[in-house]
């Protein structure tokens, strides 16, 4: 070899060796996921009280309106104490050195749904849940479904005085039925728990068409796992326009086994356009008790599912919805209730962004509606 060759090699080796250590070895999954991280700043316990003559609980969703600096949390009261209604929010910030604290949460109205008849639900004919602000200042508000009880699954449009609007199409098999002697369609009360949208803004005065996107709280009943698997769960992706709304897609979900408990898909909150979200899975056991996990998912690369009849027996062929943990909740170290709402809101006193979520209390004395209030690192 040439002197001068063994001259380059001898000076190059050393550049290549530490060039090859300080490069981090990512997988091509990683690149799917946003660089997020949370702190959790506290907790809020909402005191048991009534407003107008009602009791507040049963707290399932939650979606911030930025406009009026004012948050809206739905009630999955089926009718039963009072009309089925959403509350307007305010919520308070303190904060003292580097310490941030949710100071307080006060109702200041609740609003009555109004249904397609023009007139309050009626007992047991609506199971709120799901809660989301859409651009156009109206709410989508979805309705879990418990079919021995005759609630259908809907998601619906109304607008902020609780008048109904519209109606997003329900895929046929998310219905509750029997088909050849075989139950099909959501479960009782594991129906549409999650619901979130993406709004995209506007272009020459006009609202362009935002994406709203939902999913059950378990799998559905042709779709329920054969083993102790875990639960595949339909993912909705919707367009809606200003005169039409269309079903784009649904995607696999796979909710985390959890041992000795139930889990479920409780919230989904979108992140960006770029198909980023955060979903919340709550689970629930005798001796476990309650608990929830933080996970950041990514669509981007997810099989479209919409022609696949059943999610039973061998799904290999399937890409699912890619799933990265942020945070199991029970690593924060407090008491936890049952989990199932949640919303990014108002920038912190800091400056950053906050993330809140909210329990639902059954309207059960022995729960409590919990405020659970983090800084997300990450997000704009």
């Amino acid at each position: 070899m040439p002197q001068f060759s063994r001259l380059l090699i001898a000076l190059l080796a050393p550049l290549i060796f530490l060039t090859a250590c300080s490069i981090p070895q990512v997988k091509a999954e990683d690149r799917l996921f946003l660089d997020l991280s949370l702190d959790f700043l506290g907790e809020y316990r909402l005191p048991k009280l009534t407003f107008e003559d009602a009791p507040v609980g049963g707290l399932s969703g939650l979606t911030y309106d930025r406009q009026r600096e004012r948050f809206y949390a739905i009630s999955d009261d089926r009718s039963d104490r009072a009309p089925a209604r959403f509350y307007t929010l305010k919520l308070s910030f303190s904060s003292a050195g580097e310490a941030i604290a949710l100071s307080s949460v006060e109702i200041e109205k609740a609003t009555t749904l109004i249904a397609e008849d023009g007139r309050p639900y009626a007992v047991g004919t609506i199971d709120p849940e799901g809660i989301a602000l859409s651009p156009r200042q109206t709410l989508l508000i979805s309705s879990e479904g418990v079919s021995r009880n005759g609630i259908p699954p809907f998601i619906d449009e109304f607008d902020l005085d609780g008048r109904w609007q519209s109606r997003l199409p329900i895929p046929r098999e998310f219905l509750p039925d029997t088909i050849e002697g075989q139950p099909v369609g959501i479960q009782d009360n594991l129906g549409f728990e999650a619901l979130t949208l993406n709004a995209s803004g506007s272009a020459g005065g006009r609202l362009e068409p935002f994406r709203v996107f939902s999913a059950t709280e378990a799998a559905l009943q042709q779709d329920l796992p054969e083993s102790d698997s875990s639960q595949p769960v339909r993912f909705l992706h919707y367009l809606v326009g200003e005169n039409q709304t269309t079903l784009l897609a649904e995607h696999l979900y796979l909710l985390e086994p959890v041992e000795n408990a139930v889990n479920g898909l409780t919230e989904l909150l979108t992140l960006d356009q770029a198909g980023h979200f955060l979903s919340l899975e709550r689970s629930f056991g005798v001796l476990a008790g309650s608990n929830a996990q933080l996970f950041q998912i990514a669509t981007g690369v997810a099989t479209d599912i919409s022609g696949v009849p059943t999610l039973k027996g061998d799904i290999s062929g399937i890409a699912p919805i890619y799933k990265r943990s942020l945070l199991n909740l029970q690593d924060l170290g407090i008491p936890l209730d049952n989990l199932e709402g949640m919303a990014i809101g108002s920038r912190l006193p800091d400056g950053s962004r906050s993330l809140i979520l909210v329990s639902d209390d059954n309207f059960n004395p022995a729960q409590v509606t919990q405020f659970l209030l983090f800084r997300i690192r990450g997000i704009d």
